[in-house]
């Protein structure tokens, strides 16, 4: 099993920053991926980015240059730099680890991006 905690949202006017970080814990030896997916009201939950164990990243187009995706494997975390906040930026952010066997998901962590 793995657990995941998410820390790091708030309301931010449009043009900022913010800073989510993912903790997990568990058996981490089984993750080989872990990342950020977000779900505004109404919608679907997207992928927003991950990182592999090797380092690989991917991101959603909607968010390529603005987002950062970054992974401290001595403290299994998993942070999003978030950079020139838009108001569709708008979602509960959660946070993602993936195993052979499953996928895991934190509780969410609210971001609000005010115009």
């Amino acid at each position: 099993q793995v657990q995941l905690v998410e820390s790091g949202g708030g309301l931010v006017q449009a043009g900022g920053s913010l800073r989510l970080s993912c903790a997990a814990s568990g058996t981490i030896f089984s993750i080989d991926l872990m990342g950020w997916y977000r779900q505004a009201p109404g919608k679907q939950r997207e992928l927003v980015a991950v990182i592999k164990n090797g380092g690989m990243t991917t991101y959603a187009d909607s968010v390529k240059g603005r987002f950062t995706i970054s992974r401290d494997n001595a403290k299994n975390t998993v942070n999003l730099q978030m950079n020139s906040l838009k108001p569709e930026d708008t979602a509960v952010y959660y946070c993602y680890a993936r195993t052979t066997y499953n996928n895991y998901w934190g509780q969410g962590t609210q971001v609000t991006v005010s115009s």
